[in-house]
């Protein structure tokens, strides 16, 4: 049975919350909301899911606790939430903004604002989701920092970056500098690909790995219960 790129993107939002545990899973974002709800349907089944707001709910959407704020903010400040955002420009140390692009004085472009991105990095697991990869987003430097990178986060002790997952592969930062590396391509895309539609030079090992493909219950999962709609597709075409 073939695998569509949408669902390997699937499969690697939700390889980041392996092996977890009990932690408030905050996926931002169609795909990584996708993966959360895998993952927590298989291999990470003590994830804790939220609606957004105050409530803890389950696989179905059902209430099944509540989350007042000040106890969400005891999960965000000691490391038990596992953040997966987005990046208008991610650089090769993992900084990321979602502001404006250009200078600060006169931008060219204003996005979202710089938000709770500094909180979460610092005080928690932040992973990231690009849905098109291109060497405007993974630049060489970002235009601001919002999310906290490894040259930067020094002393910050819930700090971490765990993968970056766009429609191309998934990428870490298990290099000596911690700058980005190049973990696995999804099914489909070349090494050069990637290098050209990225502006730094990432480190690449000589025999990059492919992004593992779902199991057939994973495939049936992401098919028939968490997505039957297919509106992962409208996200990510290959």
């Amino acid at each position: 049975m073939s695998v569509s790129r949408s669902e390997y993107c699937v499969i690697a939002c939700a390889e980041a919350w392996r092996d977890n545990g009990e932690v408030l899973a905050s996926p931002m974002g169609l795909i990584p909301s996708f993966g959360a709800r895998l993952a927590k349907r298989t291999f990470s089944p003590d994830l804790l899911l939220t609606d957004g707001e105050a409530m803890l709910v389950g696989l179905d959407g059902t209430v099944e606790g509540w989350l007042p704020y000040r106890r969400h903010l005891t999960m965000v400040t000691g490391g038990r939430r596992h953040v997966m955002m987005g990046a208008g420009q991610i650089d090769r140390f993992g900084n990321q903004n979602i502001s404006c692009v250009g200078d600060w004085e006169r931008p060219k472009r204003q996005l979202l604002g710089v938000r709770g991105a500094p909180v979460n990095t610092l005080n928690n697991p932040v992973s990231y989701w690009v849905p098109k990869h291109s060497a405007r987003v993974f630049v060489e430097r970002v235009d601001m920092v919002c999310g906290v990178g490894y040259d930067r986060a020094a002393g910050a002790r819930y700090h971490r970056i765990p993968r970056v997952v766009s429609d191309l592969g998934v990428f870490d930062f298990a290099t000596p500098d911690r700058s980005m590396r190049l973990a696995s391509l999804h099914p489909g895309v070349a090494v050069e690909q990637v290098r050209e539609a990225t502006g730094f030079n990432l480190v690449i090992g000589g025999d990059v790995p492919y992004t593992r493909e779902p199991s057939a219950d994973e495939l049936r999962l992401i098919r028939a219960v968490i997505d039957p709609e297919g509106l992962r597709e409208r996200e990510v075409k290959a």
